[in-house]
């Protein structure tokens, strides 16, 4: 198979999954700042394939796929690594992967059921994920390189445990509702 330019954005989220791997063991040998390298640039990968698929219409249906799964492989294992290391509480990391069960679990039921699936975060996903990952990097800058102010952390983790929730129940009302009207004109 030769590659062609269009497959760069999906091959940048290919290898966001595998850098998983080493920002996973550096979180648990507690290594928080090679794991915050590491998580920086997954970042920056993520903003670069989104930005070639779009600027140059590399988009692909594969890559509508790899992005979004990439992007939950890495919070995922961040939010678990989190938890095992007693920095996060793990009932926030239960409620993280399940409303990530629950979404991804619906979206098949839809996509297979009722119709292809072609959904668009909702706003208040985008800021789900904004506030997953700013907790993240502040659990993980708080380890080492900055000491962050009392209450702050516990702060953050009650904005990504209400906006989990919120985000999670919006999706399944959203789509519930669409499928019950499409459901209907059938």
């Amino acid at each position: 198979m030769i590659l062609q330019r269009e497959d760069i954005p999906n091959l940048i989220s290919i290898l966001r999954i595998f850098l998983t791997i080493p920002v996973v063991w550096m979180l648990l040998i507690r290594r928080f700042d090679i794991a915050l390298v590491l998580f920086a640039i997954a970042g920056v990968s993520d903003g670069l394939d989104g930005f070639l698929a779009k600027h140059f219409g590399w988009q692909s249906k594969l890559g509508g796929l790899l992005d979004p799964m990439a992007d939950k492989v890495l919070l995922v294992s961040s939010y678990v690594c989190l938890a095992l290391l007693g920095l996060i509480p793990t009932l926030l990391m239960v409620l993280v992967i399940l409303r990530d069960l629950v979404i991804v679990t619906g979206a098949l039921v839809y996509n297979f059921r009722i119709e292809e699936l072609e959904a668009e975060p909702s706003l208040i996903s985008k800021f789900n994920t904004f506030a997953q990952i700013v907790l993240v990097i502040a659990v993980v800058l708080d380890q080492g390189w900055v000491g962050l102010p009392p209450g702050l952390l516990q702060l953050m983790v009650w904005v990504v445990f209400a906006s989990t929730i919120a985000s999670g129940v919006d999706y399944v009302w959203v789509w519930s509702r669409r499928a019950a009207g499409l459901s209907g004109k059938k």
